[in-house]
């Protein structure tokens, strides 16, 4: 996946970005969590910025409830 870092992304990117992991693993939201961890920040909360990892963080909250 390509990502200008012109901008922060927002919650609904990552609603989106979490749903398709979960269903293509088949996994949990905590699994996609990890997963999305891994390949799109790789390990690093501030690759893209704090206000993107924020969102992440929110849309991984509202899929958690």
């Amino acid at each position: 996946m390509i990502v200008n870092r012109g901008g922060a992304l927002g919650k609904d990117y990552f609603v989106s970005y979490l749903r398709l992991i979960m269903n293509a693993r088949n996994c949990s939201v905590m699994d996609a969590h990890e997963v999305a961890m891994d390949i799109f920040f790789h390990g690093d909360n501030t690759r893209f910025g704090i206000s993107t990892f924020e969102q992440f963080q929110s849309a991984f909250h509202e899929l958690s409830k």
